[in-house]
């Protein structure tokens, strides 16, 4: 779009006269199809175009007044340093006025930060570490545990409400088959969400009576994430429609999944997930996931879509579109297969590097890690990183710690995902009714068991820090790992961890 081809107010705040405070020029404006935002150096000003799409509607002065006040309302929650203000813009003659009433428009002033900072741009230099994106998942993890919640709001998560968005998404790509999209993929990813609408109605319910259908983010996806001067901002959340906004946690988790997997970052993705189902305890609803991740592609690949229509695009960038649009639409396809599942079982003593080891299995696999201390903290109702008291670790509590940890990873496996289930089992009468359930249950199980020298454990243990693990060294002097019986044999696997475990787990998984 050419500057004269831009509205009147937008040209004009183009223009370093335009503001009442220093700017960094040329001013720059990026837009979106429902903004356009201005950086000025310091600050940036979003004004939100007159349009209305059924789903969001700006038509109206009062509206987009209503909706800028929302957007720093809701993006206060999670980046209340860079959302400002609301500022009105006045109108003299020919001339608008920034900060003047009577309003003729209205814009979300804010905090203007790198664009370098996005997590997206740090992915394109190799820079999105796994530290980085574990910090991410707490943070997002205390949001969602400090979202609001009423009986409105957990209305959105009634099946129909929530399968609206499908069907539509569905019927709004039919035109797009024989081009990114195929007919099969179509009918299998549709077939597979109708499904499990179906077939879930139970968990669906769970979740809304267990309060997890929250006041969510609604777009969290790497560009609308940034790490900018030691802090993690989540920003740009849905204001403008409250079925984007009021839904189940597990809807903005998948978003940050899905874009990790579409980026083919699958160790990332694994490390997120783990990390905040850890913080929050909701092992339960990762069931759901799959469905999530799905509608997130599937949206990403409709809206890429849309530009195949667009006449102003030329053939190099449609054909990159539909490039683009086809990737989204088999990874919506994916991830709703039927997928083969997997149990594994830690088993060593304290300091033998169990965590370690599954959580590198779990790089490599793609799989849920379950850890017993994570568990029991939660059934106890102690916080994660507090150190638990001795009622925590009686021989009911443990009976009990290990009797979840089983539940949780048999109804995991049976949903189709690969878990580890990070404990000692020290003791046969621990590890026996998890292999006979597995077997039962038709899941592949194996033990991994742990090993090192009694003075290496002894010395991990002292230096373990920063950990939500509570055994110290004369509770290691105190364990003993009873020996595995010659029926338990078929299924252990021992590995050295004071070794390659990257090499050794690799050998395990492909063997």
């Amino acid at each position: 779009m050419t500057d004269t081809a831009l509205p009147a107010l937008i040209q004009q705040m183009c223009q370093p006269s335009f503001y009442p405070h220093p700017v960094v020029e040329p001013i720059r404006l990026m837009q979106t199809h429902v903004s356009y935002v201005l950086l000025t150096g310091d600050y940036a000003y979003k004004v939100k175009k007159p349009v209305n799409f059924g789903f969001l509607d700006y038509s109206t002065l009062e509206q987009r007044q209503h909706f800028c006040g929302e957007e720093l309302r809701l993006n206060q929650r999670t980046a209340s340093e860079l959302y400002l203000d609301v500022v009105p813009i006045g109108q003299e003659g020919e001339t608008y006025r920034l900060g003047v009433d009577p309003a003729v428009e209205y814009a979300v002033k804010m905090v203007q930060f790198p664009q370098d900072t996005l997590l997206s741009a740090l992915y394109e230099r190799g820079d999105l570490t796994e530290e980085l994106i574990r910090t991410l998942a707490e943070q997002v993890a205390a949001f969602h545990l400090a979202a609001e919640t009423n009986d409105h709001i957990r209305t959105f998560g009634s099946v129909a409400q929530i399968r609206q968005a499908f069907d539509e998404n569905y019927e709004q790509t039919q035109g797009y088959v024989g081009g990114p999209q195929t007919q099969a993929q179509l009918e299998e990813t549709q077939a597979a969400t109708d499904g499990i609408f179906a077939t879930q109605a139970d968990l669906f319910q769970r979740r809304v009576d267990q309060n997890w259908i929250r006041v969510c983010h609604g777009d969290l996806h790497l560009n609308n994430l940034c790490y900018w001067q030691n802090q993690l901002y989540l920003f740009d959340c849905i204001e403008f429609n409250e079925p984007f906004r009021y839904v189940d946690v597990m809807y903005d988790v998948g978003f940050v999944v899905m874009d990790l997997l579409a980026k083919d970052c699958r160790p990332l993705a694994t490390a997120f997930l783990n990390h905040y189902v850890e913080q929050t305890g909701d092992w339960e609803g990762l069931p759901l996931l799959p469905l999530y991740i799905s509608r997130q592609a599937y949206v990403r690949a409709k809206v890429t879509s849309f530009l195949l229509d667009d006449p102003a695009i030329d053939e190099a960038a449609k054909a990159k579109a539909s490039d683009t649009a086809a990737h989204y639409y088999r990874l919506a396809w994916e991830v709703v297969q039927p997928q083969t599942s997997r149990l594994y079982l830690m088993a060593g003593l304290s300091g033998a590097g169990k965590s370690t080891t599954a959580r590198e299995l779990a790089r490599q696999t793609g799989a849920i890690h379950l850890r017993s201390d994570a568990v029991r903290k939660h059934l106890a109702g102690v916080p994660l990183m507090e150190r638990g008291d001795q009622s925590i670790y009686s021989p009911e509590m443990t009976q009990k710690t290990y009797s979840r940890l089983l539940e949780l990873g048999l109804t995991l496996a049976k949903a189709g995902f690969t878990v580890v289930l990070d404990a000692k089992y020290d003791r046969q009468a621990l590890r026996q009714p998890a292999l006979d359930q597995a077997q039962t249950a038709g899941i592949s199980a194996q033990i991994l068991h742990c090993t090192a020298p009694p003075e290496i454990l002894e010395d991990r243990v002292q230096k373990r820090s920063g950990d939500i693990a509570d055994a110290n060294v004369a509770v290691l002097q105190q364990q003993v790992m009873e020996p595995f019986t010659e029926a338990e044999q078929p299924w252990v696997k021992t590995l050295d961890t004071t070794g390659d475990v990257s090499a050794q787990i690799a050998a395990i998984v492909g063997s």
